[in-house]
């Protein structure tokens, strides 16, 4: 009998920049809509299913949508109260993931912005593709 493979890949065509700040998300989501002009408004939490026989860990999602570039922005919490969304980045606090294309210049200025607020210790890109547990980043 003839075995049939199936082989799947992540769509993890978006930008991932990580955000350290002890801020709760709704401060923190305020923050960025002030400083960077931006509008992310509260979503359903992101759940994400760790074993099979277990409910399902909530992460807190932030989502804002812009027509012009046809770019999804969101911000995930990286805590929940029983774990880790990427628990080989726990010294992170949240990631904001961009959909869509983006050019430099862009993204420059939303990375200098984060790091420019005050309660933001580090605002770094990182490549999804790099971390063990990226299936989780997927939205």
């Amino acid at each position: 009998m003839n075995k049939t493979y199936l082989k799947l890949s992540l769509d993890l065509d978006f930008v991932l920049i990580a955000i350290t700040a002890s801020l709760k998300d709704y401060v923190l989501c305020h923050q960025i809509n002030t400083r960077l002009n931006l509008n992310f408004e509260k979503a359903e939490d992101h759940e994400v299913f760790f074993n099979v026989d277990e409910a399902p860990l909530a992460f807190s999602k932030y989502y804002f949508y812009v027509e012009q570039g046809d770019n999804d922005f969101f911000i995930l919490g990286n805590r929940s109260s029983e774990g880790f969304l990427i628990p080989e980045m726990n010294k992170v606090d949240y990631f904001m993931i961009i959909q869509g294309y983006i050019d430099k210049e862009d993204l420059n200025y939303i990375i200098s912005g984060l790091n420019k607020l005050p309660d933001i210790q580090v605002a770094a890109q990182i490549d999804p593709f790099k971390l063990k547990s990226n299936e989780n980043l997927v939205i």
